[in-house]
């Protein structure tokens, strides 16, 4: 057995690596559901070949890699479209099958294809063209959308009373009077006949009151799911123009989606929520609001920028290394990054900070300098702010302390709360400038008419600078979207700037904010259905009508 047979090329070293293909199953449409193992072939791939558009946008979220800019070398492994050829024509199988063995021959490849790729795909004819090639390769499972888009509808597939089941992708070649029994079935491809299907079924002695269920674009947040029977199936579909993707379930199963619907009631299910804040920033908030089920997208409303005058800052941390201070206080992130950026600039480590006292403004503050291999001395036990800071910050003590001084790094716009609070406490401050928010460029014309006309369900302000920022590169956003603010001083320059705060998160922490949120939704959710409304989103309600459930 040869070694491009048997062996993966990142198994071996020493020699030279050739190449090897990874067919990768990427499930049915929620990236969360991609294997540990998926996620680092990608992560080592010289060229993935994708299978439909959602792929490439997938790939550039889960690898952090920039969007493309003209006349620049792109970062990460080369994108290779495996559903059109250059000449914008779909490719058959054949020809995506050498494509695949062309960039196999010599790079490390990541086939990437939706669902499984040995369960209703290409997979088998892709792996077979590598062997005739001479190509290795390997399998890695994805969930089929078989099994995942059921089980996100909320329908179970086999229970203890319906233990058969069948699949079957739809075609002329069908014969239903095969299925005449109550087992449950599961149909690929099946929207455009469901009519024909349907009838076929009931002549075969279906009764006309089976339900059935129609999921499409299923796992993803624009997820949606008909209930109907099959007397009234085609008809149903039409009305409600429904489009493929779609799995179709029929039978008894599709009645335990009323108490096992667990995605689509998801309180913020299918919500675009604007997150103002860069991608840096917005990480845990972002995951929060997914695990919702809303769709966050997040528009920088800041650009952080070294210091104009970069004197003072060299001083201070001369400063540091020299034993001028006995604390450093960090008040956000980016002040442990602005430091730790000045360390790596004049070649130094966290070395530099031994015997040295550490305080953090917050939990967020602390990890970051965690991540940096160094230990918070102090993090506010009740608030998070300044003015929690202070509360557990010691006096000075001309015994106990050696040096009286405090290094504070902070942003060009920060208020002298704590600065005031550490000379009442004894201390004396070194209050540096480290680095500068300045107003981030407008985003795209498509989110700022988004906005302003109320295509967002939701805005969520981490601070006042957000809210003025974001009133200022993109308008203020329209009365019908849903506005969530971290505190009481967000709130007001929120209200200042003419807008309506609907949540105010009890705790100035954005995981609380979200959370908050949540709980809004699920509580206008719940209202609608006791007024027997249909769910809808804020953007798809008129103002007047969100207010009188709100008021409720």
């Amino acid at each position: 057995m040869t070694r491009s047979q048997s062996q993966s090329p990142s198994s071996t070293s020493g020699a030279a690596p050739r190449g090897w293909v990874s067919f990768v199953g990427s499930g049915p449409g929620d990236p969360g559901l991609l294997t540990v193992r998926a996620v680092e072939l990608l992560r080592d791939a010289d060229v993935v070949v994708t299978e439909s558009p959602e792929h490439v946008g997938m790939v550039r979220t889960l690898l952090g890699l920039p969007e493309p800019v003209e006349d620049q070398e792109p970062v990460g492994p080369l994108l290779v479209d495996g559903g059109f050829g250059e000449d914008g024509q779909p490719l058959t199988h054949a020809a995506r099958a050498k494509v695949v063995v062309k960039h196999g021959k010599k790079q490390r490849v990541v086939r990437l294809m939706t669902g499984d790729p040995f369960l209703y795909a290409s997979g088998p004819e892709e792996a077979q063209a590598c062997v005739k090639a001479g190509v290795g390769f390997e399998i890695v499972p994805g969930v089929s959308s078989v099994s995942a888009v059921p089980a996100y509808a909320g329908i179970p597939l086999t229970t203890k009373n319906h233990k058969e089941m069948a699949v079957v992708t739809c075609g002329d070649k069908v014969d239903w009077r095969q299925y005449a029994d109550d087992r449950t079935l599961v149909l690929l491809s099946g929207v455009g006949s469901i009519g024909e299907t349907a009838a076929a079924l009931l002549e075969a002695g279906r009764s006309a009151t089976t339900p059935v269920a129609v999921t499409r674009v299923g796992t993803t947040t624009e997820q949606a799911t008909l209930i109907s029977t099959l007397a009234d199936v085609a008809a149903d579909v039409r009305a409600a123009r429904v489009a493929p993707p779609a799995i179709i379930v029929i039978g008894d199963v599709v009645d335990l989606r009323e108490t096992l619907s667990w995605f689509e009631t998801k309180p913020l299910f299918g919500w675009r929520v604007l997150v103002p804040r860069t991608k840096e920033q917005a990480g845990s908030l972002s995951r929060r609001v997914r695990e919702y089920g809303a769709v966050p997208e997040e528009v920088p409303t800041i650009s952080v920028e070294p210091p104009r005058n970069p004197l003072q800052m060299d001083k201070a941390v001369r400063g540091l290394v020299e034993g001028r201070y006995e604390w450093i206080a960090f008040t956000s992130v980016n002040a442990v990054k602005a430091v730790r950026e000045k360390f790596e600039e004049y070649g130094l480590d966290a070395r530099a900070f031994s015997g040295l006292k550490i305080a953090a403004v917050g939990d967020k503050t602390a990890q970051a300098i965690a991540a940096w291999g160094l230990r918070a001395d102090l993090v506010p036990s009740g608030e998070q702010s300044a003015a929690g800071l202070l509360e557990d910050w010691p006096p000075y003590d001309e015994v106990l302390d050696p040096i009286n001084r405090v290094f504070l790094p902070r942003a060009d716009i920060a208020t002298e709360n704590l600065v005031a609070g550490l000379v009442d406490l004894g201390w004396e401050c070194d209050d540096v400038t480290a680095y500068r928010t300045v107003r981030a460029t407008p985003p795209p014309a498509p989110t700022r008419d988004a906005i302003k006309t109320g295509k967002f369900d939701a805005v969520v302000f981490t601070s006042s600078s957000t809210v003025r920022n974001l009133v200022g590169i993109a308008g203020k956003p329209h009365p019908s979207t849903i506005i969530a603010v971290i505190g009481p001083a967000t709130a007001k320059t929120a209200e200042e700037h003419g807008l309506r705060v609907d949540v105010l998160s009890p705790r100035p922490d954005v995981e609380v904010l979200v959370d908050a949120l949540a709980d809004f939704g699920a509580a206008r959710r719940l209202a609608m259905l006791e007024a027997g409304d249909p769910v809808t989103r804020p953007s798809e309600r008129k103002p007047a009508a969100r207010r009188k459930v709100q008021a409720k």
